[in-house]
């Protein structure tokens, strides 16, 4: 089995695990999008991949496979910086949840006090 079918086969399987993640609810579309987007350029390149010595030369790379490394590695600090961001929204959704659950609290508190003096 030559290397272009294995790079097929990966990046298909990727593809339809991310879509099958979805599909049961344990990855939400907004993270699927960027795995998504990543396996249909592996699944591209895997099928037409004269493009992507083509496009490696063009861009100034000796070989395909330095091309290959320098975009997985700008993909994943990219994800990571995606992920870094979701979580950090998610960090301050936590906190303000918290002041408010807080603040019930307090009120029930009160009230309790209230209804126990009179």
């Amino acid at each position: 089995m030559n290397i272009h079918a294995v790079a097929l086969i990966v990046s298909v399987a990727i593809f339809l695990f991310v879509i099958d993640l979805v599909r049961r609810r344990r990855l939400t579309f907004k993270y699927a999008m960027a795995w998504l987007l990543v396996s249909a350029g592996a699944i591209f390149f895997a099928v037409f991949y004269r493009f992507l010595f083509a496009f490696a030369a063009w861009l100034g790379f000796e070989l395909p496979s330095n091309f290959i490394f320098f975009t997985l590695f700008c993909v994943f600090v990219f994800l990571s910086l995606l992920l870094t961001v979701f979580l950090c929204q998610q960090n301050n959704r936590n906190d303000i949840m918290a002041q408010k659950i807080a603040l019930l609290e307090f009120e029930l508190r009160e009230l309790k006090k209230k209804l126990k003096v009179e």
